[in-house]
């Protein structure tokens, strides 16, 4: 079956269409981002992260930093959940 020139046009412009909210909704959606340290178990460790609002970022940044620190899921949880922030900042 042969396409029609009507198809063979919109078949390239769905892919750029698709390729560009791709790209628009990857570097959209970061509009906060936090660098976070915490100490735990007399280690520390700071890191960055992004998203869409202070407090996912701020928690998705001391996640990563507790999962640095931590030496196992055990003292990871108990990192994420008992472990007050030692410093903070935002943009």
């Amino acid at each position: 079956m042969a396409l029609s020139k009507t198809q063979k046009l919109l078949i390239p412009a769905g892919f750029l269409l698709l390729i560009g909210l791709i790209i628009y909704s990857s570097t959209g959606l970061d509009q906060v981002t936090c660098e976070v340290c915490v100490e735990f178990k007399d280690r520390r460790a700071c890191k960055t992260a992004a998203g869409t609002t202070q407090d996912e970022a701020m928690n998705t940044a001391k996640s990563t930093a507790c999962a640095d620190i931590a030496g196992g899921r055990d003292d990871s949880i108990a990192c994420n959940d008992r472990t007050p922030v030692k410093t903070s900042s935002c943009r």
